[in-house]
């Protein structure tokens, strides 16, 4: 079936000498996967290498056959060109980050018109600001409301949150429950958008161990997850 749709690049992989496999979040089908031919040697042909870096949305023209199938573009034609995303080295590395973790999370080849549209509201959000710092702690803790595991926010003064559960409690019940700091920040940073960022101050030592905790949410809720071979990089940087 030829589509007409948006798309936000997740990853792109050489294949062979010429050959690049991209996996792409469509808005019509959701996660896809294509081959492009000889890209990365022809100058002629109407795909450049560079449009298919980490999160650039694309208007595309693709043979959808079905789920599990390698699909291929027909046209392609950068959507938004971001301004300070692939020029900014923080950002850049941000982005890295936040790919890896979308190709580790998101696996349904279906529609999904509100992730897709958090995603492109989210890296176009993070084009425009120059706070950044904790930008991926708000990403991801948002991010688990449209995966299916987003924490409750009932009896959210109780001084434990059970990571298994992904509940607020009056104990800890399990190995997986957490207390102090983490909960603290938690409760501060949940149901917030981008925009409330200017009012959060964090040190490395807190960010990291937050972050560390995410990562440990997402491993409980997501068969199969492994953590970014970036993340090293991105500690370092926010560091």
């Amino acid at each position: 079936m030829l589509t007409h749709t948006q798309a936000i690049v997740i990853s792109a992989l050489k294949y062979g000498e010429a050959d690049l496999i991209v996996k792409a979040y469509t808005l019509s089908d959701g996660l896809k996967t294509y081959m492009l031919k000889n890209v990365l040697k022809s100058k002629k042909g109407k795909f450049r290498a560079s449009m298919f870096q980490s999160l650039t949305r694309l208007e595309i023209i693709a043979n959808h056959r079905g789920a599990d199938r390698m699909e291929y573009l027909k046209d392609a034609k950068v959507a938004n060109n971001y301004m300070s995303i692939y020029t900014h080295p923080v950002k850049m590395t941000m982005a890295i980050f936040l790919a890896e973790m979308l190709k580790n999370t998101i696996r349904e080849e279906e529609g999904n018109p509100a992730l897709f549209n958090y995603l492109e509201y989210s890296f176009e959000f993070l084009d425009t600001t120059e706070r950044i710092a904790n930008f991926h702690l708000v990403f991801l803790l948002n991010l688990t409301k449209y995966l299916g595991f987003q924490p409750e926010q009932e009896k959210n003064d109780f001084p434990v949150f059970n990571l298994l559960e992904g509940v607020f409690q009056e104990i800890p019940i399990n190995d997986y429950c957490i207390e102090g700091k983490n909960v603290d920040v938690l409760k501060k940073l949940l149901g917030i958008d981008f925009d409330a960022l200017e009012h959060i101050k964090m040190n490395k030592a807190t960010r990291n161990e937050f972050l560390n905790m995410l990562l440990l949410y997402y491993e409980l809720h997501i068969e199969g997850f492994h953590k970014p071979k970036s993340l090293s990089v991105l500690k370092e940087i926010f560091g």
